[in-house]
This record gives C-alpha cells, sequence and structure tokens, in this order.
C-alpha cells in the first residue's frame, strides 16, 4: 500500500513538471523584440506534402540581436518557407536574396507587448490549472487508497508531500512568468 502512495506521489510530480517544462516550452516561442530562432518552433512549412516545423527543413542563425539568417537545406523551399512565416502572422516580414532569408526583427509596439504580457499570463494560469488538477486526482488516489487500507497517518503524510509540490512549481510558473514578463517589456 504504502508503495502505491509513492507512486502516486511520483507520478504527480512528475505530471507537475510536465506542466512547467510546457509553459516554459511555450514561453520560448514568444517573440520579445529581439532575434529568437525559437520562435519558428511552431511555424509549419509544406515540406513534400508534410506540414514540417522550419527548424527541420532549414539552419537558422543569429548574427545579432536584430537579425535572423534561414538557410533552407534545400534552394526550392525558400519560396514555401517565406509563405509560411507570412502566413503565421508573427510579425516578420521575411526577404531573400536567393539563397537564404533573412528577418529583421522590428521592435516591439507597447500594444504589442501587453498582449504578450496577457497571453503569457493565460499561458501560466493554464499550466497552474493544470498543477492544480493533478494535485486534486493525486489526493482523490490516496483518500481510494486510504479506503483499501492505506494507513490515515501515510495517507495524510502524502497529501501533505503533494501539497508542498504543488506550491513549489506554482511558484516556478510565477518565477517564469515574471521572467518572461520583464523580457517582453524591456525596449
Amino acid at each position: 500500500m504504502i508503495e502505491k502512495a509513492k507512486a502516486v506521489l511520483e507520478d504527480s510530480k512528475k505530471k507537475m513538471q510536465d506542466a512547467v517544462r510546457h509553459l516554459d516550452e511555450e514561453l520560448k516561442t514568444y517573440r520579445a523584440g529581439k532575434a529568437n530562432p525559437a520562435v519558428f518552433a511552431n511555424v509549419l512549412v509544406n515540406y513534400y506534402g508534410t506540414m514540417t516545423p522550419i527548424p527541420q527543413v532549414a539552419s537558422i542563425s543569429v548574427p545579432d540581436a536584430k537579425t535572423m539568417y534561414i538557410q533552407p537545406w534545400e534552394r526550392n523551399m525558400i519560396a514555401p518557407i517565406e509563405k509560411a512565416i507570412m502566413d503565421a502572422n508573427i510579425g516578420f516580414t521575411p526577404q531573400n536574396n536567393g539563397e537564404i532569408i533573412r528577418i529583421n526583427v522590428p521592435a516591439l509596439t507597447e500594444d504589442r507587448r501587453r498582449d504578450l504580457v496577457k497571453k503569457a499570463k493565460n499561458e501560466g494560469e493554464t499550466a497552474k490549472v493544470s498543477i492544480r488538477n493533478v494535485r486534486r486526482d493525486a489526493i482523490n488516489t490516496l483518500k481510494k487508497l486510504q479506503k483499501e487500507g492505506l494507513p490515515e497517518d501515510v495517507e495524510k503524510d502524502s497529501e501533505e508531500t503533494v501539497q508542498k509540490d504543488t506550491d513549489t512549481f506554482t511558484k516556478k510558473v510565477d518565477e517564469l512568468l515574471a521572467a518572461k514578463e520583464k523580457e517582453i517589456m524591456t525596449v
């Protein structure tokens, strides 16, 4: 029985870590006024009939804070990549010289910055909700285990551990959001 309680704790902690990791990956795709190749991770291009993320069909380099170069591995991919970037509506206007696509990163407007912060906070709230859902599920499972014979003190200790994990991961979400908000609002 105690092993089952430990398994519930490990599983809930892993799910909470996954929620924080997902938020971190999502926030990396937000454009904060400086060149960041991660913004193209969710931009899909038609590659021989398969929708493929740009980083899988081209190399992306950042020579300076306001410029990115996308060099497709096949020259015939320049036009589809340009079209995908325009269709993604991420605020970039691609320019090509026949071999590479150059992206000049424009400065963000104040309104755009506020929108990004709002969007980031929504993502953070989604992460917190999933963390709380994991906590609820873990506590319900622990209560069922108690009915099946898990000692009450072990169940209570396990609940406290789940709550501590919840607080820890919620704090990590807040820290990620604070860092991203500072990055976005810094001109």
